[in-house]
């Protein structure tokens, strides 16, 4: 048994095994064990995982459960999702119609890497109470269609389309009216290793503007292998702060005198604006740092 400060604990090695029961409450971190890796869990709460810290035990209900984990509703995907921000859009607008149904999607998809699952898993929590989906071919509880809805037909069936994507990054960037970025947040969930050297890559020797800020948000432990790397000092170089173990949702703090803030997180675009009331752009990291290094958002 372990606690952990940090929404991607299977980033840092606390990876459940396939049927592993789990008592985890982060949102985009229980969607991501349930449906990535197969393990069992449902969104507790701090009493509830304190009690499992103590004892080893969790209640047998919800997604601990066979039955409770078919599917219910189908999505037949056709516009294909090919980067995170596709996968966070797609997500958005699944958790919207599903809300804490259980999903499953075939159609159009090549397999995604796990950080696009990340964000995807990230996005339906926010816009819905998304704690399980399958995908056909990819999740280990779907590897058909008739196999995730344990033999019996779909409650329900939507299509994902090009339609559907532009409306839900209309819904997202819509309320937005200025152009200039005081503020870029990159690592919602917290950004992998990997996620860090991209970012640096895309920085490409430039630096931040002077009327701008980034920050990036991972865990301790990646953090401490970027210090080794040296990517921690070339990222601060470039004028990026880099946090640990928390973000500007959970720690409520932003640049002082912050408008308009860049995310490639459609969790962050769905709360910072009603949580400290700011306005937010929501696109792909290449997106997100041209803003951090020119402070103009530059739409695709």
């Amino acid at each position: 048994v372990c606690s952990s400060d940090l929404c991607t604990p299977y980033q840092v090695g606390n990876v459940p095994s396939f049927g592993e029961h789990c008592a985890w409450m982060e949102s985009s971190a229980v969607v991501y064990a349930n449906s990535v890796l197969g393990a069992r869990t449902n969104t507790e709460g701090r009493e509830s995982t304190s009690a499992a810290m103590l004892t080893g035990r969790i209640p047998r209900w919800g997604l601990h459960l066979d039955e409770n984990r078919r599917g219910q509703a189908g999505i037949k995907i056709e516009c294909q999702p090919l980067t995170h921000e596709d996968w966070g859009l797609l997500g958005y607008w699944m958790g919207d119609w599903v809300q804490n149904t259980v999903a499953v999607m075939d159609g159009a998809v090549s397999k995604p890497d796990l950080a696009s699952l990340k964000h995807f898993g990230a996005a339906a929590s926010s816009s819905g109470g998304v704690e399980l989906f399958h995908l056909v071919g990819v999740t280990p509880e779907a590897p058909t269609w008739t196999q995730a809805f344990g033999g019996l037909p779909p409650g329900q069936v939507r299509v994902y389309d090009s339609c559907a994507r532009a409306n839900t990054l209309e819904k997202l960037n819509g309320q937005t009216q200025f152009n200039q970025v005081d503020y870029v947040m990159l690592g919602c969930p917290h950004y992998s290793l990997l996620q860090m050297q991209m970012a640096n890559e895309r920085l490409n020797g430039r630096r931040i503007h002077p009327q701008c800020a980034l920050w990036i948000f991972t865990a301790h432990d990646i953090k401490v292998q970027a210090d080794a790397q040296g990517l921690t000092e070339s990222l601060e170089h470039a004028g990026v702060k880099i946090f640990t173990n928390s973000c500007s949702a959970m720690s409520r703090a932003v640049p002082p005198g912050t408008r308009v803030v860049a995310l490639d997180s459609v969790k962050q675009a769905h709360y910072l604006p009603a949580i400290l009331g700011i306005q937010a752009w929501f696109g792909t990291t290449e997106q997100c740092i041209e803003a951090a290094c020119t402070g103009v958002w530059r739409h695709a």
